[in-house]
């Protein structure tokens, strides 16, 4: 999920933003606080990365059994995806009530591959929580596009609490951003029970990222950059943009790595490392207080495009790669 000011009021309102609500919708860098919030980082450099120091490959655990949705959940939000950040005049489709077909198994290129529409926002949730693996999937996009809105869908790991907390569609947790020349950006997703302000929403998930200022991306302008500023990822700078576009053309098959060991999270796009991430966190649901974000879910979304994925595999493993940079 990535948030446009711009592209709110066409997509997602249906009309022009009332000037109330586009004060309240995401950042763009026009208050001081979000100036602030970026003043001090440095100017971004590109750079050529490598892993090394691979953890021991060990037997791969099929996630997805090619045949049915077996293992997982599905979470659909609204009947009108375009009011999910305005103001909906229903409750969210809810927990596996999935008459739509927005998710299923199809054949995909002569494979088994789990179809997810985007003419529903959404979420396919694994039934079961996940630490300490790498996980592999591939995904491309399909040529159904459905909303005058850049292609995006997502994986979002560690995902906890409540169904649909996060504006009656996702759980709460940390994206694995898939969207055109970003594939691999990182965003916090919180909880937004009870507003449909981004000012109020409960960004309880943090994260800290070493990263550097891309005038050219959208705010707050942060790339991930070895060496670069260590940075929180929250409100009101909660993405961090891939460090370099590795995703291959439009319709081709793309690998997606996620490797994940403590509060630590790497993300690999078609065997290029372009995102690190330490100190994930998120609050505790009794107390509030602030803990490690070590384990959760796993989310496949459903948002505004046609997208395959298969393949998917999970290996425990014991520490994280090392994200090198080339001569």
């Amino acid at each position: 999920m990535l948030f446009r000011k711009a592209l709110l009021g066409c997509t997602l309102l249906t009309a022009p933003l009332t000037p109330a609500y586009a004060q309240e919708g995401p950042p763009d860098g026009s208050t001081p606080e979000q100036k602030a919030a970026i003043a001090a980082d440095p100017a971004y450099q590109p750079m050529h990365l490598t892993l090394t120091n691979l953890p021991k490959a060990g037997k791969p655990v099929p996630l997805f059994n090619g045949r049915d949705l077996s293992g997982w959940d599905s979470w659909l939000g609204y009947t009108v995806p375009a009011t999910t950040y305005g103001t909906p005049s229903s409750e969210p489709i809810g927990l596996n009530h999935d008459t739509y077909g927005v998710f299923k198994v199809v054949k995909e290129d002569g494979a088994p591959a789990i179809y997810s529409s985007g003419k529903l926002f959404g979420g396919l949730i694994t039934k079961q929580p996940y630490r300490n693996y790498h996980l592999r999937l591939q995904f491309k996009w399909g040529p159904g596009h459905w909303m005058p809105m850049p292609r995006n869908n997502g994986v979002v790991y560690h995902s906890h609490g409540n169904y649909g907390a996060f504006f009656g569609t996702w759980m709460s947790g940390v994206e694995f951003e898939i969207v055109p020349h970003s594939v691999g950006m990182l965003l916090t997703v919180g909880d937004a029970k009870g507003t449909h302000s981004f000012t109020t929403v409960d960004w309880r998930v943090g994260a800290k990222v070493e990263v550097a200022h891309d005038p050219a991306i959208i705010y707050p302008g942060r790339r991930y950059m070895p060496g670069g500023k260590l940075a929180p990822v929250q409100f009101p700078a909660y993405n961090v943009d891939a460090g370099t576009d590795a995703e291959k053309p439009l319709g081709q098959w793309n690998t997606l790595d996620l490797y994940v060991y403590g509060d630590n999270s790497i993300h690999v796009v078609n065997g290029v490392p372009v995102m690190a991430a330490n100190a994930l966190t998120t609050k505790d649901e009794k107390t509030g207080k602030v803990i490690p974000l070590t384990a959760g879910r796993i989310q496949l979304q459903s948002e505004g495009a046609e997208t395959y994925f298969r393949n998917i595999t999970l290996q425990p493993i014991d520490h994280l790669p090392t994200i090198t940079r080339k001569p």
